[in-house]
């Protein structure tokens, strides 16, 4: 609250000065409009530079600086080959501009790189406060399971989009193929998700290696460079960065870690979609895509039935689930459904048992001989 009272105080100061002092040659109404735009722009301007880092800042700064000074040799160049004129004074104006604006351009873009911990002093906190960079994957963009992660809060740090797979996501959006663009065009419409997302950071970088042709090749050098992870869900990919000891998040891995744990011997109630590649076989799928092959259950497609658990296969593919169909299971589900279609006062009352005939017993009187 304090805040906004000091940036409120701020422009009405500014406004009044330039209603006063009439500096833009104005009428003092206008002057006045002009200093309260004046206010809110610097304001605005505030505000964004609070979201920069310290890095970034203290790079920004020394470029500004560099910029600065080698305009200024070349504002000596320029007096000294060129006559006194507007077109002097024109170049001169023009250099200091150029070299002021791609100092700080190039100082706030490369101010992360600074190790500021290495100064010493109050940089010594900046150690504890490392971003943590995470470089996408264009197979892991065009996945979408990426931003659903990123809604939920799983993800921190910095999440860096390289130019380069911009331009991939560019050309398979683009392709002729009608499946290749609709996926292209879904991985646009993820990155606009995640740039959404509040508490995430999303960067786009123009670091390029032209050395180096393959995408795969140009994000392990990335990595390297920022000392940040891969996000992806290419196998491929995986095993290479891992061999070059850059450290990759796998969404696969991901997802399989949180599947469901089934134990061989346990009931699963299950779906036979179709027919199995041996004999006499059954394939099944879970909600989260796990395939399940049941034995013995190929005449049961088209059916929910429960199979036991024999045995689970752990890849870094994914997980398959083997089962078999035991025909007992069936008789006692059949059975089951039998009583449950029945009339309620049928289930409780058994019919009546046939009672044995009663017998009498007949007294009969010895004659007297």
């Amino acid at each position: 609250m304090d805040l906004i009272i000091i940036r409120v105080f701020f422009v009405i100061i500014v406004s009044v000065a330039c209603y006063v002092l009439e500096p833009f040659g104005l009428t003092r109404p206008v002057d006045g409009i002009v200093g309260i735009a004046t206010g809110i722009a610097v304001v605005l301007f505030e505000m964004r530079l609070r979201l920069v880092s310290l890095k970034r800042l203290i790079g920004a700064a020394i470029g500004s600086v560099l910029g600065i000074l080698g305009a200024y040799l070349f504002s000596l160049v320029i007096r000294n080959s060129i006559e006194p004129g507007n077109t002097q004074h024109f170049l001169e104006l023009m250099v200091m501009l150029l070299m002021a604006y791609v100092g700080l351009i190039v100082g706030a873009t490369k101010g992360d790189l600074l190790n500021l911990a290495a100064l010493g002093g109050i940089f010594g906190g900046e150690k504890q406060s490392k971003r943590s960079y995470k470089i996408l994957d264009t197979s892991v963009i065009i996945d979408g399971r990426i931003a659903d992660i990123a809604e939920t809060g799983f993800l921190d740090g910095v999440m860096v989009i390289p130019q380069f797979v911009l331009r991939e996501l560019q050309l398979v959006a683009d392709s002729a193929d009608s499946l290749k663009r609709n996926r292209g065009r879904r991985g646009l419409d993820i990155l606009q998700r995640l740039q959404k997302v509040a508490t995430l950071n999303v960067q786009i970088v123009e670091d390029d290696f032209p050395a180096v042709r393959e995408v795969d090749m140009k994000l392990i050098e990335l990595a390297k460079a920022y000392e940040a992870k891969i996000i992806t869900n290419d196998f491929n990919l995986n095993k290479v960065a891992q061999l070059q000891g850059v450290e990759v998040l796998n969404i696969n891995e991901l997802a399989n870690s949180l599947k469901p744990i089934v134990l061989p011997g346990e009931i699963m109630k299950v779906f036979i979609l179709k027919e199995g590649k041996e004999y006499n076989q059954g394939v099944a799928y879970l909600d989260d895509g796990t395939m399940v092959v049941v034995d013995n259950a190929r005449k049961m497609i088209g059916k929910t039935i429960d199979v036991s658990v024999t045995s689970v296969l752990q890849t870094t593919a994914g997980k398959m689930i083997f089962g078999k169909f035991d025909e007992r299971f069936a008789a006692r589900a059949e059975a089951a459904a039998r009583t449950e279609a029945r009339p309620p006062e049928q289930r409780t009352s058994e019919p009546p048992r046939p009672q044995p005939p009663k017998t009498q017993t007949v007294m009969l009187e010895r004659p007297i001989e």
